[in-house]
């Protein structure tokens, strides 16, 4: 028999292969393999589709930073990242660029509210934290770790005589930090009175474009669901220089937010039946040449749209893509002895990992939020002539990302198969 003692971890975190300390290409390259490896396994059927790979590449990266022997080499594989020491200082350098791209909207928009631009900067909000069952005997090395490199404070909760108020008092701050957005993160009955830690990451983005669509200018269009028959939906329209790509077999189009550091990718695959196809083909090399297109004058037809997925599991996700002694199989596998000491009969596993996302796009902007939980548990075992503009109509089911253009790692990752 054994006892299950959870830990959870909430997170979003991008993650790139080779760098030197404190670059974050490292954790960006990380992130969008991560992101094209979970597209491929959720992105199923004709449903819409809303991932942070950034939150959840973040949450496992401070569960990687615990991990040992085979199963820090399996999460390696898994995460994309190698099996040194450069991890958490790339995942620090990251997060620190996307906080200095908000702060420098903030000066952007104070500037220039004197020359009628932009009024309202871009807020992003990162926060990391761990839960814990107070008096676990966690080593004060992973502490000092995660706390260092990913901002994450230590808070003793009490899962064994209070599961409940535990409970609630995690959901509660993943909803405090996304601004309402992600609620009950954690579901009824998930965690035990064998929780020992939830690692939490939520991220949330407030962004206005660069220059707004105005809202005379939605109408319905017809846009073909699931890539069937067409239905009209409110359509966004503007003729404006966006960036823009033409490949074999879709179109690549980048509107920026205030600031040009952040921007909106949608991957238009060019048959309305050619989600799949495109998916396919669907590899980080490609999101990360999309950080960058050229501008050219597009006239773009963009649906609104809003997606509020439930909390999805990915535990079993997680284990098909080759990470499963961090899940304790076979049972007696799991190795997190850099977290807390590991017993014969008292040792730390990954139960569960749970993630939640919102997303909404309009005339004004973008609303985004994610959160993921890591639930483990104690077991006793250059400019020319103008052409004329490209039409772009985004009619039919498509890709999506939020990508932060000087990394290029997809902050979201997701498709659009119908807007209403």
């Amino acid at each position: 028999m054994r006892l299950s003692m959870p830990c959870y971890f909430f997170g979003m975190l991008v993650v790139p292969f080779v760098c030197n300390a404190g670059d974050f290409d490292l954790a960006a390259t990380a992130t969008n393999q991560l992101a094209v490896d979970l597209h491929r396994q959720l992105a199923t059927g004709d449903e819409n589709l809303c991932v942070s790979p950034y939150s959840i590449e973040s949450a496992l990266a401070m569960t990687f930073a615990g991990a040992e022997g085979e199963t820090r080499t399996e999460m390696a594989r898994v995460l994309h990242l190698p099996n040194d020491g450069a991890v958490p200082t790339s995942f620090s350098a990251l997060q620190r660029s996307l906080e200095e791209m908000s702060a420098k909207t903030a000066d952007l928009v104070k500037e220039s509210k004197r020359f009628g631009g932009p009024s309202e900067p871009i807020t992003l909000s990162i926060a990391n934290r761990l839960f814990a069952q107070k008096g676990y005997n966690f080593r004060e090395a992973f502490l000092s770790l995660v706390k260092q490199n990913y901002g994450a404070a230590f808070e003793p909760l009490d899962f064994v005589t209070d599961l409940a108020a535990a409970t609630q008092h995690v959901n509660k701050w993943v909803a405090d930090e996304t601004r309402d957005r992600i609620r009950d993160l954690i579901p009824a009955g998930a965690l035990n009175n064998m929780t020992r830690l939830v690692l939490a990451n939520a991220l949330y983005i407030k962004a206005p474009w660069a220059d707004p669509f105005s809202d005379k200018t939605t109408h319905p269009e017809p846009f073909h669901v699931h890539g069937g028959a067409p239905v009209d939906v409110p359509m966004m329209r503007k003729t404006a220089e966006f960036g823009y790509v033409k490949r074999d077999g879709f179109t690549a189009v980048s509107l920026p937010y205030v600031g040009d550091d952040l921007q909106f990718l949608v991957l238009l695959p060019d048959d309305v039946n050619g989600l799949d196809a495109l998916e396919s083909k669907l590899t980080a090399n490609v999101l990360a040449e999309c950080a960058k297109l050229e501008a050219r004058d597009v006239d773009l037809h963009l649906p609104k749209f809003k997606l509020e997925p439930p909390t999805i599991a990915l535990a079993k996700r997680f284990q098909t893509l080759g990470m499963k002694s961090a899940f304790d199989q076979p049972r007696g596998s799991a190795d997190f002895d850099r977290m807390a000491p590991r017993k014969p009969n008292d040792y730390l596993y990954i139960s569960q990992i749970f993630h939640k996302t919102f997303i909404a796009v309009d005339e004004k902007g973008t609303e985004a939020a994610a959160a993921t939980a890591v639930v483990m548990m104690k077991a006793t075992a250059i400019a020319g002539p103008k052409p004329q503009p490209i039409e772009v109509k985004v009619d039919h089911p498509f890709i999506y990302a939020i990508q932060h253009v000087p990394s290029g790692v997809c902050l979201f990752l997701g498709r659009v198969t119908d807007p209403r």
